[in-house]
């Protein structure tokens, strides 16, 4: 460091020195800046208790308005509000349902045959931690809440039980369940000598249905971004919370028929037969993965309700499994003549991707499945099936490449004059005019790609909602619903999460290695410039594989095995078609089918002469308004 340097340094010390103390406060400016804090920390304290107080005030009229309404029930209830808490349990083969004493509702629903994700071999949707519902009535001076009362039993079979809340003498609230052969379990409410202790127009009831959604499958994230809050319009049609948003009391403008809160593969509904009244308010509230719950549901609803107990208010609860056909002939069970449409609740994508999914996957699916056939088969199949019936498209799509491949030399022939970037028209024109010479249109190959699209999508759709692979094992899959881990190491990395699944990795290699094959084969038909473009599109092609890595690393083996099973059959075909594929006879048809164009201009046709001739009539637009301008 020189002299200059070091002076230059002091010299900036010293300035910053002396603007420090010709900036400070005087004494009196520091005493009224001490006055000043003194002021907004008292203001501050007393903004912070006059906010406590404000909390203490709203929390004591909330406990005041339950000590109010149990009081309410007090004095019609006396000896409903004292009892021994008991349980009765309503089973057949399919699910047991257990109701509690206190309350009259269900506390627990175990739907049998489907393993856990402990390998039990039982599914519970819900226990009494996890779950409440609650009916609610409102009279003249009193409030009857079914969560507060203890009721007695009556009448109690396996399939049936009476629940019985008395009250006064004559006056009573009974709840009557029957469980059907399947999942389904209808409940009727119905007061009793009660008709002159609610006012004249009472006509609804409050219902208010919580449940803390479990986690039943071993990927957490995947099940969580399929678990959504779904109801159904009485007048038609579906709609959800979505699964990644946090909602508290959405309203639902429109009167509903039923109301699920839906996991990935198991559902709980309450249906309701004079229908939900409209401006139902829904909640669903994603939880974190250490807490093992996906998410808090909560429903706040009003139905019909006669208080002069003439016509029981019914509900239908369905307690199962996702599975589309079942839930079709859940609507056939019901005893409320409705149009249920609840096998809405197996997602199946978008309108297009639906239709797909309904009238062609879940037929093949159940043909298949009915054969015997082990799930990691059926996916092969499937396959093997959709390629069969797009092959005459693939065909069409790699004939398409290959007539351009063989014509490379001529068109690299036909345009070598045109290689200034400002001849591209005039380049792009001359590589039509080639075409259109031998019959071959270069957009004959992206058609067929397209189509072959909505076929991955409605895949992506179908099979992780299909709870037919839930639990099956195919070669290393122990459950082809969920992940195959090869590693895993208990910590959440961002992006990748806590483990690396194999079949993920097998997708991701087998997606590079096809497009390095199709980068390849397009790379022989450029032309020019085109061929340096290509560059750009091979980074491209390549990054995408690396981007699927991150997405589908959380996605089930299954859908991940059918990926790497179509590519695997997408190169064979190819490789196929390359092999099979005579580029001298080819060469040998185009020259034929040159000359027959040749001699007879007007069969020259197809996409090539419609783009030659619509490149023409745009240089010809641009000669004219270059023209106008030379004016």
């Amino acid at each position: 460091m020189d002299k200059n340097t070091i002076t230059g340094f002091l010299l900036i010390a010293a300035v910053l020195i002396g603007f420090s103390w010709w900036q400070q406060p005087s004494k009196e400016e520091i005493e009224a800046m001490r006055k000043q804090d003194s002021i907004n920390q008292v203001a501050q304290k007393k903004a912070e208790e006059q906010q406590k107080m404000a909390d203490l005030s709203e929390q004591t009229k909330k406990q005041e308005a339950i000590e109010a309404a149990q009081h309410d029930t007090t004095a019609l209830f006396h000896s409903a509000l004292m009892g021994q808490e008991q349980q009765v349990v309503l089973k057949n083969t399919k699910v047991e349902v257990t109701l509690s004493t206190k309350g009259g509702t269900p506390v627990k629903a175990v739907v049998k045959d489907f393993k856990n994700r402990e390998g039990e071999p039982d599914v519970t949707l819900f226990d009494e931690k996890s779950h409440q519902l609650a009916f609610m009535m409102g009279g003249k001076t009193m409030n009857i809440i079914t969560s507060d009362l203890y009721f007695t039993p009556s009448n109690v079979t396996d399939t049936t039980v009476t629940m019985t809340a008395v009250a006064e003498a004559g006056k009573t609230l009974q709840l009557d369940y029957k469980l059907g052969s399947s999942y389904l379990m209808d409940m009727s409410l119905q007061v009793k000598g009660m008709d002159g202790l609610f006012a004249p127009g009472m006509n609804q009831m409050d219902v208010e249905w919580t449940e803390q959604c479990r986690q039943q499958e071993r990927g957490f994230s995947f099940e969580n971004q399929r678990s959504a809050l779904t109801y159904h319009f009485t007048d038609g049609g579906t709609d959800y919370l979505t699964e990644t948003k946090e909602y508290r009391d959405e309203a639902v403008e429109e009167p509903t028929d039923w109301v699920a809160f839906k996991n990935q593969y198991f559902s709980a509904v309450m249906i309701a037969k004079d229908n939900f009244a409209p401006n139902a308010l829904m909640t669903s509230l994603p939880q974190q993965k250490e807490t093992q719950v996906l998410k808090h549901y909560g429903a706040k609803l009003k139905t019909a309700f006669d208080p002069k107990g003439q016509a029981p208010s019914q509900f239908e609860f369905y307690y199962g499994p996702n599975d589309f056909r079942l839930l079709q002939d859940i609507e056939d069970e019901s005893t409320f003549g409705k149009d249920l449409q609840m096998e809405r609740l197996v997602y199946l994508g978008w309108p297009l991707i639906r239709i797909i999914n309904r009238w062609f996957t879940l037929y093949v699916f159940d043909w298949l499945t009915k054969l015997g056939f082990n799930m990691g088969i059926v996916l092969i199949l499937i396959t093997l099936l959709l390629k069969v019936i797009t092959f005459p498209l693939v065909k069409k799509s790699y004939m398409s490449s290959a007539k351009m491949r063989v014509l490379k030399p001529k068109l690299d022939e036909a345009t070598k004059q045109y290689d200034k970037p400002e001849d591209q028209m005039q380049k792009q024109q001359a590589m039509m005019a080639e075409y259109s010479k031998y019959g071959v249109s270069p957009l004959s190959g992206c058609l067929p790609a397209l189509i072959q699209m909505p076929i991955w999508i409605a895949m992506f759709n179908y099979v992780p909602n299909a709870i037919q692979l839930r639990g099956e094992s195919f070669l290393w899959m122990n459950d082809l619903s969920t992940y195959d881990p090869i590693i895993e190491w208990g910590k959440d990395i961002w992006l990748i999460g806590d483990h690396l699944s194999l079949t993920c990795v097998l997708f991701c290699v087998s997606n590079v290695l096809y497009s390095m094959m199709t980068m390849r084969q397009q790379k022989d038909q450029m032309v020019g410039q085109q061929a340096e473009q290509m560059k750009m599109m091979q980074w491209m092609m390549y990054l995408m594989p690396v981007m699927f890595f991150f997405i589908f690393n959380e996605y089930s083996s299954g859908l991940n095995f059918y990926y790497f099973i179509s590519l695997f059959f997408s190169a064979a075909i190819m490789w196929v078609l390359r092999k099979t594929t005579n580029d001298e006879k080819l060469l040998a048809i185009l020259e034929a089918k040159y000359k027959e164009n040749k001699n007879n201009p007007k069969k020259r046709g197809g996409m090539a002469a419609r783009l030659e001739a619509m490149q023409k009539q745009v240089e010809e637009m641009q000669k004219q308004r270059m023209n106008q301008q030379n004016r």
